[in-house]
């Protein structure tokens, strides 16, 4: 028998506005109905949303980890508890996104994947990997291991996409030799190529634009401004993806590796629809303040985590976000002044699009997956629904656990 699930008394976040007090009904896996009066569902378990919001869930198309674990810490159970953390903060959706590393680490990693993509159902749905080098600019690889970064190696790529179907995106520096040849191969087998970590300049850009790159990774983080050579000023990465209207960008929005004037100037001139809102979460999210590893437990870096960031040793720079979903469409609500309906915009309709998924998530609407999540003016998470299953209810003890 089909299993139904009916949300009811909420203020739903639809593609047309906001539905007050309307209804929502759930078969199985998949949204069926929604309404602005009663369904008719008699034998469907009802779901009080409480005044709340009911919204599509966040997905999150850049992170490493959280709640102690990483990526790649090659383990199932770091995956799964990984998918268990993030669900609590409204991340229904996720890209698993490595380090650089070894192509032998690499290729377990993807190994591990899809292990813990069949064995994950109480956690935040796994959408496929994002690769996140090693083909990287070395004067802005930041907190990446610059033992692992290299040039495009065909032999190397070519290999390990022959080895896997789960390989979603891939983000490189268009300006290394090799790298065209590179973004133009991923993006023919269907992977999304992405700018990063890169000293790039316009003119590079708009070559590395024609051959298939199309998304900014974490933008200001990693990548270049206006810089000179040989006296004369070029425009980077930074100004070329705000020139380029084709362009999506990504942002860490936590409020600490973009200010509110940075996040107020994405928002002004990129707009909701061209901007994601990402995590880009290393182990210490939804863990307390101190030191913490960026990285796999046998090869990563130390690091400290203070005033909502994570920071190398010496704090010289970021070594790591440790942001939530729920507190970057805060932040850019009451930090950038973004209106409900866009902020929350830009954590789901906005990567669905991206990551070209936009037929099946990021809206909520008769046909899309289940996938759905209840929360308070603060964007306190009250309930996170994946594909049909409740994966996270908040209970007492998380708000003791909040206020203490």
């Amino acid at each position: 028998m089909d299993q139904q699930l009916k949300i009811f008394n909420g203020k739903f976040i639809t593609p047309s506005g906001i539905l007050n007090n309307g209804c929502i009904l759930i078969t199985n896996s998949t949204i069926t109905a929604i309404s602005p009066e009663n369904i008719d569902a008699p034998y469907a378990i009802e779901i009080d949303a409480g005044g709340n919001y009911v919204s599509p869930g966040f997905i999150d198309i850049h992170l490493h980890g959280g709640g102690g674990h990483d990526f790649m810490d090659n383990t199932v159970e770091a995956f799964l508890a990984i998918a268990g953390a993030h669900a609590r903060y409204g991340t229904t959706a996720m890209l698993p996104t490595t380090l650089t590393s070894s192509k032998e680490e690499l290729l377990e990693t993807l190994r591990i994947y899809e292990i813990a993509h069949k064995q994950n159902i109480n956690g935040s749905e796994f959408i496929g990997m994002h690769l996140e080098g090693p083909y990287f600019s070395i004067k802005q690889c930041g907190a990446q291991d610059p033992r692992y970064i290299r040039d495009p190696d065909p032999d190397e790529y070519t290999e390990i996409l022959s080895n896997t179907t789960v390989i979603k995106r891939w983000s490189a520096a268009p300006e290394l030799n090799g790298a065209i040849e590179f973004g133009k191969y991923v993006t023919s087998k269907g992977v999304l190529a992405s700018i990063a970590h890169t000293d790039a300049i316009y003119e590079e850009i708009l070559i590395a634009m024609e051959n298939g790159y199309s998304l900014a990774t974490h933008l200001y983080s990693g990548m270049s401004g206006v810089t000179r050579r040989n006296a004369f000023r070029y425009a980077g990465v930074i100004e070329s993806a705000f020139l380029i209207d084709e362009m999506d960008v990504e942002i860490i929005a936590d409020g600490v590796h973009l200010p509110k004037p940075l996040l107020k100037l994405v928002y002004k001139i990129k707009g909701a629809g061209k901007t994601a809102l990402i995590t880009d979460a290393m182990r210490a999210a939804g863990m307390p303040e101190g030191e913490s590893i960026l990285g796999s437990l046998k090869n990563g870096l130390k690091v400290i985590v203070e005033d909502g960031v994570a920071k190398l040793p010496d704090r010289s720079a970021f070594a790591g976000s440790v942001a939530t979903t729920n507190k970057l469409v805060y932040n850019m609500i009451t930090m950038a002044g973004v209106p409900l309906l866009e902020a929350v915009e830009m954590a789901t309709a906005t990567p669905a699009k991206i990551m070209k998924i936009e037929n099946k998530k990021g809206t909520l609407a008769a046909g899309m997956d289940a996938d759905i999540i209840i929360f308070d003016e603060d964007i306190n998470i009250e309930m996170t629904i994946v594909k049909g299953r409740v994966v996270y209810r908040k209970t007492l003890a998380d708000n003791e656990t909040a206020g203490s």
